[in-house]
């Protein structure tokens, strides 16, 4: 249900992708349901960029028959607390990726995930890559003291062979 990937991406690459967070313009978040307000801020990443090429590229070995269909930032300031949603359907899947620079145990920070009745928190270690299915409840948690990244990267719709 839930995969984790460390040292996902090499120094150099790690390093492109948290200066491209540090540096995006970003807008107010989203709603992740009709039901509560926005919360945190995005970065819509356009296919034209190096990024998107990135992580399209890295991904393709562990994604088959579905379709890249959106890739974004997301950024939550500290004492952020985002609600709990799921990203699409059963035959979807989510990947996020950690380009944070620090991580500690009382950073906070972690992806927390609602499965039969329990918490389980994936941390946000830097450099590594959580893979779900984009069915499951879950929420970001923001860091005690500045600003939490992570790289959405969406996929879904079985593309025509």
């Amino acid at each position: 249900m839930i995969e984790v990937t460390d040292n996902f991406l090499s120094q150099e690459e790690f390093n492109f992708v948290l200066e491209y967070c540090k540096s995006s313009v970003y807008i107010y978040g989203e709603a992740d349901d009709e039901n509560h307000p926005p919360t945190g801020m995005i970065h819509n990443i356009s296919e034209t960029e190096p990024i998107y090429n990135l992580f399209e590229t890295k991904l393709k070995g562990l994604v088959t028959n579905l379709k890249l269909y959106r890739m974004y930032i997301n950024c939550f300031a500290p004492s952020e607390n985002p609600y709990f949603h799921t990203d699409g359907g059963s035959e979807e899947v989510t990947f996020l990726y950690y380009p944070n620079e620090t991580w500690d145990l009382n950073d906070g920070g972690e992806t927390q995930f609602f499965i039969d009745e329990r918490l389980y928190g994936i941390l946000p270690i830097p450099n590594r890559l959580v893979a779900f299915n984009a069915s499951l409840l879950h929420k970001a948690t923001s860091f005690y003291d500045r600003h939490r990244f992570s790289v959405a990267i969406k996929y879904g719709v079985e593309c025509p062979d």
